[in-house]
């Protein structure tokens, strides 16, 4: 099924063909007067530039008109092959139509609303025939079922007509399109950039991406520059500012070799107040804590070894080293933001 933009919108539609393979673009006198352009003839000629396929308007009151208009445009420089022409569908249309396909143009019957409109346009050669679905939708007329009798007779008849699905006001109607069979739809931008769009797929492609991150990164490619650190002679207000400073729950203790020695966290904090009261903040590490060594990672490890000990250990934060000397701290967070 070929795939269509339908727009005016000069700056959607050049985003819209770098995807590189949407069949064309059907645009109207509406969608061109809605985004302020007034030189339509100079819009024509660098869209053709743009897009692979260009449908345009060619009106008139009678089929020598049209014909005329058509000649007209062609005459701007336009590709015969890459240029499709619309027309409204009527007798006059019809006619028009089957004078310009015998000339080897290529001809869009359009505003179709009836299966005897489809046929007309058919039987006079039409490239495509475009029904409206919206539109009908809007004053309660099956307008699938008008897409689906215009596909069969197509296929029925052999006619060389190709059917397109348009008016396409959400991504239901791309499905609609499919299930029916049509041959082409026209879509606007907001539909197309929707038709890629579903939650388990966000869900999953989040889920491969974290697995990745975890797969391949390495510590030191998250880690910050802070490293909150203390030595046994501080006190507990010292650690309580660098941890303050460095935005940190937690703050490193290191010996004079500058390696971890312990870990005091702002939940020690409360637990401390709670047990030796709001002067315990007064003393010094090596009179208040007992130390214990806490978990660490060489920078170099990959973030799901980090991971795994979060996993297996009750604790929010992992002192980072190099060479066995603290250089920072992960916090489970860090993990967890990758997620996101």
């Amino acid at each position: 099924m070929e795939l269509y933009l339908d727009s005016a919108d000069m700056e959607e539609i050049k985003e819209a063909f770098q995807l590189g393979f949407l069949s064309g673009l059907t645009t109207t006198p509406t969608f061109m007067h809605r985004h302020g352009i007034t030189d339509i003839d100079a819009t024509i000629i660098e869209l053709s530039k743009i897009v692979p396929v260009l449908q345009i308007e060619a009106l008139g009151d009678s089929a020598e008109q049209i014909v005329t208009e058509v000649y007209r445009q062609d005459a701007l420089g336009l590709d015969k092959e890459t240029t499709v022409y619309k027309i409204p569908i009527s007798l006059e249309g019809v006619k028009a139509c089957k004078i310009l396909t015998d000339k080897g143009f290529k001809v869009n019957v359009h505003l179709v609303y009836t299966l005897q409109q489809a046929y007309m346009a058919m039987a006079a050669g039409a490239t495509y025939v475009c029904p409206l679905v919206g539109r009908l939708q809007d004053q309660g007329h099956d307008a699938l079922s008008l897409v689906e009798q215009c596909v069969d007779a197509v296929n029925y008849y052999g006619y060389k007509s190709k059917i397109m699905f348009s008016s396409v006001r959400n991504i239901e109607h791309v499905r609609n399109a499919l299930n029916i069979g049509a041959h082409t739809i026209t879509a606007p931008w907001k539909v197309i950039q929707q038709m890629t769009k579903n939650n388990l797929t966000d869900l999953g492609t989040q889920q491969f991406v974290e697995h990745t991150r975890l797969m391949t990164y390495k510590i030191k490619d998250i880690l910050g520059t802070d490293n909150p650190t203390a030595i046994v002679e501080n006190t507990i207000s010292e650690c309580l500012l660098e941890m303050t400073v460095g935005k940190f729950g937690a703050v490193t203790i290191v010996n004079e070799k500058k390696e971890a020695i312990g870990i005091f966290t702002d939940g020690d904090l409360r637990r401390l107040i709670a047990s030796k009261g709001a002067d315990a903040v007064n003393k010094k590490v090596i009179d208040t804590l007992t130390l214990v060594k806490p978990f660490t990672i060489d920078e170099n490890e990959l973030l799901n070894d980090a991971n795994n000990i979060f996993k297996q250990n009750p604790i929010n934060s992992i002192v980072v080293t190099r060479k066995n000397q603290v250089i920072g701290m992960l916090h489970i967070q860090d993990i967890l933001g990758l997620e996101r």
